[in-house]
């Protein structure tokens, strides 16, 4: 399983980006591969976070190739004052179940990864 973060402090939004952002995240949702996706905002800092998950590299890319993206991400300065982009593959998830997570059940359990059986030993020990 692989996310993809995108973190960001807007300028002004208006309604084109709106737009982009309702096309993208609709895009997303009809990829094969697509996971699911949360979004939080840090209002001390003004930052707003945006978490895709993915259970492949090819259903992120197919994302980043689709047309809004890419006109939302060449528009990106006309609404934000910066942004960075973090592309990261999961080696292991765990919890108590208390409440879904689109990561649950997707990357491996127990030092074990989902998607290609390999031993996380670098992952700290769960709680």
């Amino acid at each position: 399983m692989y996310t993809s973060t995108f973190i960001f402090a807007t300028r002004q939004l208006d309604e084109r980006f709106y737009r982009l952002d309702d096309a993208i995240a609709s895009a997303a949702k009809a990829i094969p591969g697509y996971l699911g996706e949360e979004a939080w905002e840090n209002t001390s800092t003004g930052l707003t976070s945006n978490v895709y998950y993915w259970a492949s590299l090819d259903a992120l890319q197919a994302l980043m190739q689709h047309p809004a993206h890419l006109e939302a991400k060449a528009a990106q300065a006309n609404w934000l004052d910066g942004y960075q982009v973090i592309i990261s593959e999961v080696l292991r998830t765990y919890g108590d179940a208390g409440f879904a997570h689109p990561a649950a059940g997707h990357a491996g359990q127990n030092g074990q990864n989902g998607q290609n059986g390999r031993t996380a030993e670098a992952a700290p020990p769960a709680p």
